[in-house]
């Protein structure tokens, strides 16, 4: 027989039968793929093990018996997941799926069609209306004011006389600045398109510096116009845009019924707020009309209107309209308590401290009436 001998580093080798090929068994373990086991026929003397002298039948055993119970874990898993799909598809095929709501709407939803939340009435405009009807009357004036609401509340619209007829002063400016944006937006025009002064477009307004041969490109003239309201840079763009018809046939197309912009120079608080709806919808030059149209008419020199009566960093979107008596503001409101909202207000009575204290407040019951949506 050949003796065993000197232990070696890591596995145990044993050779108890001669002539025949040495088993290398680690305790514990079967080494790896560069220390292959060969077990043949082994006698009554086996491999040291971890806890002391065992036989090679046992590790046999031991593997065999490991072996077992992974196969038996297994397949319980395996047993458990194909009960748990088909249960699953049980659920899907029944309509019983549950769905999270994370308050995220899928485009186009409404906040009542979300899943798994009931609809919330629309609050009624009766109140509103009164308190319209009071500021008003409180101010001795006669106004005409439209509503439509853009949130994803269940949205309506509605007006207070909103098809009377007002003078429509600068308001004109808003389908012209529309008109530029829109075709700015499409490649027609550019904003670095030089457009010169003649004599026949001057009007009394806020800039003073005009003279025969002064040129001045689209977007120069489209900020003078919407933060500061100018009378002769509009004259100039209206001259280069095809004129009163021009200007006129774009605000119907946008959703004006009643108005005569310009010449006569007529307008209703209905019409106005179309056009708002028309341009924040993004069906005047979609978004890249906005980017040029809404800095032009945010944070102007006439701030004390519908901008009056909402939070001080609500971003309101508005054109104004004053003269004698008149004093007309149409807004696109951002950020309201439901979601953004189209406000116009046509009034003629007071004068124009008291008109701008009247659009705030009329502003004011506005922001409100929408806060208990």
């Amino acid at each position: 027989m050949r003796t065993r001998g000197a232990q070696t580093r890591g596995p145990r080798e044993i050779g108890d039968f001669p002539g025949w090929e040495m088993a290398r068994v680690q305790a514990g373990r079967i080494r790896g793929p560069h220390e292959p086991c060969f077990v043949g026929w082994i006698g009554a003397r086996g491999p040291v093990g971890l806890f002391g002298r065992t036989s090679s039948a046992g590790v046999i055993m031991s593997n065999v018996l490991k072996g077992g119970v992974v196969a038996a874990v297994l397949g319980a898993f395996f047993l458990v997941a194909g009960f748990w799909v088909g249960f699953s598809l049980y659920r899907t095929a029944a309509g019983l799926q549950p769905t999270q709501d994370n308050g995220t709407l899928a485009p186009g939803q409404t906040a009542a069609e979300s899943p798994g939340r009931p609809a919330k009435p629309h609050p009624s405009f009766d109140g509103l209306q009164q308190a319209v009807q009071r500021l008003l009357d409180d101010a001795g004036a006669s106004g005409g004011i439209s509503l439509i609401e853009l949130g994803s509340r269940g949205p309506q619209s509605w007006a207070y006389q909103g098809d009377q007829q007002f003078a429509a002063a600068s308001t004109y400016k808003l389908p012209l600045l529309m008109q530029e944006a829109q075709n700015v937006a499409s490649g027609r025009w550019r904003g670095t398109d030089l457009l010169c002064y003649q004599d026949g477009d001057w009007e009394d307004g806020y800039y003073s510096d005009y003279q025969e041969g002064l040129c001045l490109s689209r977007s120069q003239l489209g900020n003078r116009i919407g933060k500061a309201s100018d009378n002769t840079a509009a004259h100039i763009l209206i001259r280069y845009d095809g004129g009163s018809a021009a200007l006129n046939s774009y605000a119907r197309a946008h959703g004006t019924r009643n108005s005569a912009f310009y010449d006569p120079n007529t307008t209703t608080a209905s019409d106005l707020a179309r056009l708002w709806a028309n341009e924040a919808n993004g069906r005047a030059g979609g978004r890249s009309a906005q980017q040029y149209l809404y800095p032009m008419l945010t944070n102007t020199a006439y701030e004390r209107g519908i901008p009056g009566g909402v939070p001080s960093k609500t971003t309101v979107v508005h054109k104004i309209g004053i003269l004698a008596g008149v004093v007309n503001d149409a807004a696109l409101v951002l950020g309201g308590p439901a979601g953004g909202y189209v406000l116009a207000i046509c009034t003629e009575g007071p004068d124009s401290d008291a008109g701008w204290t009247l659009l705030a407040d009329v502003s004011r019951a506005v922001w409100q009436f929408e806060a208990t949506r």
